[in-house]
């Protein structure tokens, strides 16, 4: 095992920043945000100051910002075809997804598989968009709404989608769009005070916040999902349980370093650049997926050919390397990847993703180069001796 190691799996899990920690830790002995009393309210000012921060962090109103245990969960409220607007309901009818999505989009929260959709991608994982107007203009609006999820951008390839376009055929069509911004938040600017998203689903951990809290982030409070947890009536009535004061006070401090880090996006990006420099040296005939695309500063997906993704993995592991070969989001299985099937590159032997951050370094750098140089240098011996 190597004796200095680099972390680059921030799409997975960002390391906890110094900031949250401490947030969490001034929380940890905060009463029942829900008691009237002193210690009540004093827990209540935290939990409203972390809603402000994350609002802020993609330039929402605070009021329209309501946690949860994670973006999973958020994603599960949201994907429902039950909805309510003050004293009625709103029925969704029918959910269409990318076939490129995280897999707690793809698998359709609470609306049956019948009433699930997947739009095409093309070789850089952009939403067919013509196949996306079609599918709404053929949507039965009588039997309810359309209800649209895309992510805004991979977690995999980090390719960013058109939200902005998707969200003007969305409207076209009465629909109502739902984005996925967990890998895109503190990474891309996003505001929810322009015509964007009906709805944003956050997630703490991937901006260097703490596990198990996320949000669901509305453009209005006019039209919310039927609860999917009942109960004490906490945020407003959207999702009931005593709140995660240390993790939402976690959350509030990442969101705010995210909002300050975003000037630093162009720093990521040049390390970035220098990891895909290294991968394209070592080994020229690798593919880097989604580089004909906008992606992310801090995301690369590339597949060494002849090398099995699990295989090269534990290879990087070995020699101080933490990173991905695709989602982290399978309770460990690795397999072939579902972006890069839809991608249209089949059951191919999969993909290594390199994701950093700001604090991504130099020797983090050399770090990957020595690993990646170790394989390359096996898989040529292999082929030299076949």
């Amino acid at each position: 095992m190597a004796a200095t190691r680099a972390y680059l799996d921030y799409n997975a899990s960002a390391p906890l920043l110094a900031e949250a920690r401490t947030a969490m830790v001034g929380a940890l002995e905060a009463a029942n945000a829900s008691s009237v009393h002193s210690e009540g309210r004093a827990a209540r000012r935290l939990v409203e100051d972390a809603r402000r921060d994350v609002a802020r962090l993609v330039n929402a109103r605070p009021e329209h910002v309501v946690f949860a245990s994670g973006a999973t969960e958020a994603a599960s409220t949201l994907l429902t075809p039950d909805w309510e607007m003050g004293r009625g309901t709103v029925r969704m009818s029918h959910l269409y997804v990318s076939a490129a999505d995280h897999p707690c989009i793809l698998g359709g929260g609470r609306f049956p598989p019948a009433q699930v959709t997947k739009i095409g991608v093309d070789c850089n994982g952009i939403a067919d968009l013509d196949a996306l107007a079609a599918a709404l203009a053929s949507h039965d609006k009588a039997a309810g709404l359309p209800l649209v999820a895309m992510h805004a951008a991979n977690n995999e390839t980090g390719v960013i989608q058109p939200i902005e376009r998707i969200a003007a055929i969305v409207k076209a069509a009465g629909g109502v769009l739902v984005v996925d911004a967990v890998q895109a938040a503190g990474r891309i600017p996003l505001d929810m005070s322009v015509p964007y998203a009906d709805y944003l689903i956050l997630s703490s951990h991937k901006i260097g916040g703490p596990k198990g809290v996320g949000a669901i982030v509305a453009a209005s409070d006019l039209m919310m999902p039927k609860p999917l947890i009942n109960g004490g009536g906490q945020e407003k009535g959207h999702r009931a349980g005593t709140e995660n004061i240390a993790g939402i006070a976690g959350f509030g401090a990442a969101a705010r370093a995210a909002l300050a880090g975003l000037d630093g996006i162009a720093a990521v990006a040049r390390r970035r650049d220098e990891i895909e420099a290294i991968v394209s040296e070592l080994v020229p005939d690798a593919e880097i997926f989604g580089n004909g695309a906008s992606r992310l500063a801090n995301t690369t997906f590339f597949a060494i050919p002849g090398v099995k993704a699990e295989t090269a993995q534990i290879a990087f592991d070995l020699a101080g390397v933490a990173l991905s070969a695709g989602s982290a989001c399978s309770s460990g299985k690795v397999g072939p990847s579902h972006v890069l099937k839809a991608m249209g590159f089949g059951d191919s032997l999969g993909a290594l993703r390199v994701s950093i951050g700001r604090a991504t370094g130099a020797e983090d750098i050399a770090v990957f180069r020595s690993a990646l140089a170790g394989i390359a240098g096996r898989r040529a011996g292999k082929e030299q001796a076949a």
